[in-house]
C-alpha cells in the first residue's frame, strides 16, 4: 500500500509538470481564431484539466498512505511538506475557474513541484508516532494549518506575478534587488534538491559523535560534506573532511550544514543564469507577462489571503493551543515553532489591516504577500530543522 501511494505521488508530480508546460504554451504558443473571430489558445483549459487530475492523484496518494499507516500522514517533514504542496495545488484548482489566469497556473504549478521535490529529499519511511503525536489533534491541527498555508501560498504566487509584471528592471533599485533575492531563494531550493540527489547517488556519509542539547553523547550522520560540525563533535568516518566550525548544542548542525550547501548551490545557479541571460532573472521573465492584468492579480492575492488567514489562525493557533494543553499541559510555551506561528499570524493580520484600513493595494500589498510566505517557509525550513525544540521530532 505504501508503494502504491508513492506511485500515485510520482504520477501526480509528472502531471504537475505537464500542467506547467501546458500553461506555458497557453502564454507563449500560437493562438487560433474561432468562428467568431476570437483568438484562443486551448492549452490553458487543458492545463487546468491536467492540474485537476494531478490534485486527484495527489489526494489518492494521501488517502492510501493514511489508510496504510493508520493515521494522518502529516507527522514528519516528508509527509507534511508534501501535503502543503498538495494544498497549494488544491487551492489553485478552486480559484482558477473564478479568474481563469493561465499566468497564475504557470507560477503555481512549478512552486507545487518544487515543494513536493523538496519534501522527497526527507526520509519517507513510515515510523510509529511518538506519544505526543498519538492524538486526533494531529489530524485536526496539522491538516488545518497545511490547508491555510496552501491557500496563503496562492497569495504569494499572485504577489510574485504582480511584482515581476510591474517593476522596472531597466533601473538598478532596491525593488529589483529584493525581487532578485526571491529568485535566488527559489534557485536555492532547486540547488538543495540537486545536491541531495547527487550526494545520495555518491552514497556520501560522515558520522560524528557529539554532545546534544541535553548534555548527552549522541551520534549524527551527515549526508553532505561537513562545513559546519556538531557541538563538541568528533568525526568518526575516515576520508571525510573536517568541519570548519562547530555549532552550539541547540542548533541541528547537519540541517544547518545542508542550508549552507543550498545557499552556495543557489548562488552558483543564480549567477550562472545571470551570465547567460545578461539581465536580472525577473527582467527576463517580464516580457512574457505583458498581458497580465495587475489589478486582477492584486485582487486574487488579497482574496487568497483573506480566505487562508482565518483557516491558518484556526489550525496554527487555536487548535495548536488546545493540543499543547493536552500533550504538554500548557497552552503556550514559547517554543520556536510557536513563536513563529504567532509571528506569521501577526504579519498577515497586519496585511489585512493595512489593506482594508490604509488602502494598501497594488505593489505594497504584493510585497507583503511575498514576505508573508517567506515567513512561512522560514518557519518550515530553518526553525523546524535547525533550531532544537519541542517540534524537532518533525
Amino acid at each position: 500500500m505504501i508503494q502504491l501511494s508513492s506511485n500515485f505521488l510520482h504520477i501526480a508530480f509528472f502531471l504537475y509538470l505537464a500542467a506547467t508546460i501546458l500553461f506555458a504554451v497557453s502564454i507563449t504558443g500560437k493562438k487560433f481564431r474561432t468562428k467568431e473571430g476570437i483568438e484562443k489558445n486551448r492549452s490553458g483549459p487543458l492545463g487546468y484539466i491536467v492540474s485537476v487530475l494531478a490534485v486527484i492523484t495527489s489526494l489518492a496518494y494521501f488517502g492510501i498512505r493514511w489508510y496504510a499507516v493508520g493515521f494522518a500522514p502529516v507527522s514528519n517533514m516528508f509527509e507534511y511538506t508534501t501535503f502543503l504542496g498538495i494544498c497549494m495545488a488544491l487551492a489553485f484548482v478552486i480559484i482558477y475557474p473564478i479568474y481563469k489566469s493561465n499566468y497564475l497556473g504557470l507560477f503555481t504549478m512549478p512552486i507545487v513541484m518544487l515543494i513536493i521535490a523538496y519534501a522527497s529529499m526527507f526520509p519517507r519511511e513510515v515510523q510509529p508516532l511518538i506519544p505526543a503525536l498519538q492524538s486526533e489533534w494531529l489530524t485536526i491541527h496539522v491538516i488545518t494549518v497545511a490547508i491555510g498555508q496552501g491557500i496563503l501560498a496562492i497569495g504569494f504566487a499572485g504577489g510574485l506575478l504582480y511584482l515581476i509584471r510591474v517593476i522596472d528592471f531597466t533601473k538598478a533599485s532596491k525593488k529589483v534587488k529584493a525581487l532578485e533575492f526571491i529568485m535566488f531563494s527559489l534557485l536555492a531550493f532547486v540547488a538543495y534538491i540537486l545536491l541531495a540527489i547527487g550526494f545520495e547517488m555518491a552514497d556520501y556519509e560522515a558520522t560524528f559523535e557529539y554532545i546534544n542539547e541535553r548534555g548527552n553523547e549522541a551520534v549524527m550522520v551527515y549526508n553532505k560534506p561537513a562545513l559546519i560540525g556538531p557541538n563538541e563533535g568528533q568525526l568518526m568516518t575516515e576520508n571525510r573532511i573536517d568541519p570548519w566550525l562547530s555549532t552550539p548544542a541547540i542548533i541541528r548542525s547537519d540541517d544547518l550544514n545542508t542550508v549552507i550547501w543550498s545557499i552556495l548551490g543557489g548562488l552558483i545557479l543564480y549567477f550562472g543564469l545571470r551570465l547567460i541571460l545578461r539581465k536580472p532573472i525577473g527582467g527576463a521573465i517580464q516580457p512574457f507577462l505583458k498581458n497580465v492584468n495587475p489589478q486582477s492579480v492584486d485582487e486574487l492575492s488579497y482574496r487568497a489571503i483573506a480566505i487562508g488567514f482565518p483557516i491558518f489562525t484556526l489550525g496554527g493557533l487555536i487548535f495548536a493551543m488546545i493540543w499543547a494543553q493536552i500533550a504538554w499541559t500548557r497552552f503556550w510555551g514559547w517554543d520556536p515553532k510557536e513563536v513563529w506561528a504567532l509571528i506569521t499570524f501577526l504579519f498577515y493580520a497586519a496585511y489585512l489591516h493595512l489593506r482594508l484600513s490604509r488602502g494598501w493595494h497594488g505593489e505594497r500589498s504584493a510585497w507583503m504577500c511575498v514576505i508573508g510566505f517567506a515567513i512561512i517557509m522560514f518557519n518550515l525550513i530553518f526553525v523546524n530543522l535547525v533550531i532544537a525544540g519541542l517540534h524537532s521530532y518533525a
